[in-house]
């Protein structure tokens, strides 16, 4: 299975995400890897404590002799696979983003989860791997986004993400990230949504404190929470389970 996460705007918690999903997966028996899509602004790494990696996925993208396997950090603490981006100027001006779908087909044989961290907005870095993936998830954030306007964000936004995925034939779903509303708001959000726009809401994750600590930890929340908290405040678990199920048995 392959999974693209995007997001219509910076900041919004795709990044975060990714490095929880992935440790989700891994903490439940899969082989996963975690690759950070965002060839220019890399930084997915840092959430599993990954900092100036020597060999990377621009290595791979640069160097027509390197190994998929030898650019692969394994996270002890999650179990996760890493392929990390490299964040210098000069790796970045002499890739071929054109190398990333092999990459990624190579990383589909080897594992049996994938989560490709995209760029912010319609992800020309990652367009090549949508023909690979099979899920689309797109990370909207509330706490900044005004709820009387959040019809006109979803247009800007959610629309055109969503059709991108539907173009590639993804399944896609929304996750509402950081959520503060009372639970009536999230409701009237999640039935537009899925009655109006016509794609489903998989999570509904309120904001929590303790994300940036882990962050600045180098830990996926997921590990470095509580338990009775974490299963409290990732319903996204559910749909987890059911990706799980249904493509990887």
């Amino acid at each position: 299975m392959v999974a693209i996460v995007v997001t219509g705007r910076g900041g919004a918690g795709k990044t975060t995400m990714s490095a929880n999903l992935s440790t989700y997966f891994s903490l439940n028996g899969y082989k996963t890897l975690a690759i950070d899509g965002d060839l220019y602004l890399p930084k997915l790494a840092f959430h599993f404590g990954i900092y100036n990696p020597i060999t990377n996925l621009h290595t791979l993208l640069s160097c027509p002799d390197a190994q998929l396997k030898d650019s692969i950090y394994h996270d002890v603490k999650t179990g996760v696979d890493v392929l990390p981006g490299s964040s210098r100027l000069f790796d970045v001006l002499h890739m071929d983003e054109k190398k990333l779908r092999s990459i990624v087909r190579e990383a589909g044989d080897n594992y049996d989860v994938t989560f490709i961290d995209s760029p912010v907005g319609i992800s020309f870095d990652t367009i090549s791997t949508f023909r690979l993936a099979q899920y689309q998830l797109i990370i909207v954030e509330l706490g900044r986004c005004p709820v009387h306007s959040f019809r006109k964000m979803v247009e800007n936004e959610v629309d055109k993400l969503k059709a991108l995925g539907e173009a590639y034939g993804l399944k896609v779903g929304v996750i509402l990230n950081k959520v503060r509303e009372e639970k009536p708001v999230v409701d009237d959000i999640v039935e537009y949504l899925e009655e109006s726009v016509g794609v489903p809401v998989v999570g509904v994750i309120p904001f929590d404190p303790a994300v940036p600590v882990s962050q600045n930890r180098g830990v996926p929340v997921v590990v470095n929470a509580p338990i009775p908290m974490l299963l409290r405040k990732w319903e996204l678990l559910e749909m987890c389970s059911e990706i799980g199920s249904s493509v990887l048995r």
